[in-house]
C-alpha cells in the first residue's frame, strides 16, 4: 500500500486504526490524481499565495502541501500555473484549507488537489504566512515530516 496511486484509506485505517488520525474537514477532489500520499509540507496564509507558489516552484520529492488558509474562500490560493509547476517540480498533492481557482485545467493534472471549493479571485502576493510549521483544521494536526494519505474517501496522517 505505499504506491501513492493504490492509497485507499479505508482499507488503511482498517489495518492501522488509531495508529492514524482522520481529518473531519470535508474536501472536493479536484486534480486529476484521486488517491496521493507524501511526508507533509506546510504553510499558513491568509488570503496571499506567494509562500504557495515559491515553495511548489522547488523540488517535491513527492511531498504533499498542505496549506492553512483560515478555510476562506475569499479568494483562490492556487490555480492552474501553480498546480503546474508543483507537476513539474514532483509534489504529490496538495491539500488547500480555502480556494483554488482554474477548476477545469486542474482536473487535467496529475496531481492530487484537495481544496473547500473554488473563487476567480486572485489572491494577494505579498509573501504573509509561515512555512513548515504545525497546522491544525478538521480535528487533526498535519506536522511537516508526517507521512499524509488521501483519497477520496478522506485524509489519513500519522499523529
Amino acid at each position: 500500500m505505499e504506491n501513492a496511486q493504490d492509497v485507499i484509506t479505508a482499507d488503511l485505517y482498517d489495518e492501522r486504526g488509531d495508529a492514524l488520525d482522520s481529518c473531519t474537514q470535508q474536501f472536493q477532489d479536484l486534480g486529476g490524481r484521486r488517491a496521493f500520499a507524501g511526508p507533509i509540507r506546510t504553510i499558513r496564509c491568509f488570503r496571499d499565495n506567494a509562500l504557495v507558489k515559491s515553495l511548489l516552484a522547488t523540488p517535491g520529492a513527492g511531498a504533499v502541501l498542505v496549506i492553512d488558509g483560515r478555510g476562506s474562500l475569499e479568494s483562490a490560493l492556487m490555480g492552474d500555473l501553480i498546480a503546474a509547476s508543483a507537476v513539474e517540480n514532483g509534489w504529490a498533492g496538495v491539500v488547500i484549507h480555502g480556494a483554488v481557482r482554474d477548476r477545469t485545467a486542474l482536473r487535467e493534472l496529475d496531481l492530487g488537489i484537495k481544496a473547500l471549493g473554488s473563487n476567480p479571485r486572485k489572491s494577494a502576493k505579498d509573501g504573509v504566512g509561515e512555512q513548515d510549521v504545525p497546522v491544525e483544521f478538521g480535528g487533526v494536526t498535519f506536522t511537516p515530516g508526517k507521512k499524509l494519505w488521501a483519497d477520496e474517501d478522506g485524509i489519513l496522517i500519522e499523529p
